[in-house]
């Protein structure tokens, strides 16, 4: 029996650890490596107060931390978590375990273009994340591909960064909310409608594209100097299906201020909730106040 078990080992997961020992409870952390901390696979980190290098090894640094003060970390990829008797049980592709609270700090995805390239350029040209990135491309054109809010966002902060974007759209309209239109408007970012991206180029970072007309069935090489790939994010929250958890329209987990979900004594913190900044430092304090209302929520009764 544990006291509390933090499904995710990135930025929200070992934070919610180390808060979670420091206060003297049993902390289980399970990470999985399918997906992978979307931290690990970033190349640097500049917007994380009193660091300054690559996301693995502040991951690593996460984790050196949180077994400093007694944290177990195990490799096991969560199957399912059922709500028994007023305690969870933890279903894992090897082993079930049993605790008095759960903190979900599993993370979202960043939905892919799935073209030639972008793996092979991803982080060298290519980035799903403008407050990330966008320092690195000041005075540069890229593309953000996308045309739902997601990406309007995205192009706006760029063009404010002082990054030249361009909009590629796969359809003659956006989906996006109107003042989010009229803003692109305003920022005067160009366009490119009823197209798609169909392969990344490069050598040792992207260089040119390939884009594809939907509607002429025409093929154009454009050089660019980035990619943006805003077409959303998907939640993975795919192993709390037996709860009955609250979500919102876009699958993320809605909590409180103090990170508590509908359900007593499930938390969640970091990209999986419906917070509207996903970085690495608001991550961390998602998972510090996840452990301290964990804390009082034992406290409180067992």
């Amino acid at each position: 029996m544990y006291d509390v078990i933090i499904i995710g080992a990135g930025p929200a997961g070992l934070s919610a650890a180390i808060y979670s020992a420091r206060h003297g409870l049993k902390t289980l952390v399970l990470e999985s490596v399918d997906p992978v901390s979307q931290l690990s696979t970033t190349p640097v980190i500049e917007n994380y107060p009193g660091y300054m290098g690559g996301g693995m090894d502040l991951l690593d640094k996460f984790k050196e931390h949180a077994l400093k003060f007694g944290v177990e970390i195990k490799l096991e990829k969560v199957i399912k978590v059922k709500n028994i008797n007023e305690v969870f049980e933890i279903i894992g592709e090897e082993n079930t375990y049993t605790t008095k609270a759960v903190i979900v700090a599993s993370g979202a995805s960043h939905k892919k273009a799935g073209v030639p390239g972008e793996n092979e350029f991803t982080g060298r040209g290519v980035s799903y994340c403008a407050t990330c990135d966008a320092a690195f491309y000041r005075g540069k054109k890229v593309l953000v591909i996308g045309g739902g809010n997601t990406a309007l966002t995205e192009a706006i902060y760029l063009k404010n960064q002082g990054v030249y974007p361009t909009i590629v759209h796969r359809r003659d309209e956006f989906r996006a909310e109107k003042i989010l239109q009229e803003e692109i408007q305003k920022h005067n970012i160009p366009v490119i409608w009823n197209t798609v991206i169909k392969e990344i180029k490069g050598n040792m970072k992207v260089n040119k594209v390939i884009l594809h007309n939907r509607v002429t069935g025409e093929d154009t090489e454009v050089e660019v100097d980035g990619i943006f790939v805003a077409i959303g994010n998907t939640p993975i929250t795919d192993f709390l299906a037996e709860l009955e958890i609250e979500f919102d329209s876009q699958g993320y987990i809605i909590v409180d201020k103090e990170q508590r979900t509908n359900v007593p004594g499930l938390f969640a913190a970091g990209d999986v909730c419906n917070n509207p900044l996903k970085q690495v430092v608001t991550a961390a304090g998602d998972g510090a106040r996840a452990a301290v209302s964990a804390f009082n929520y034992i406290k409180e009764n067992f």
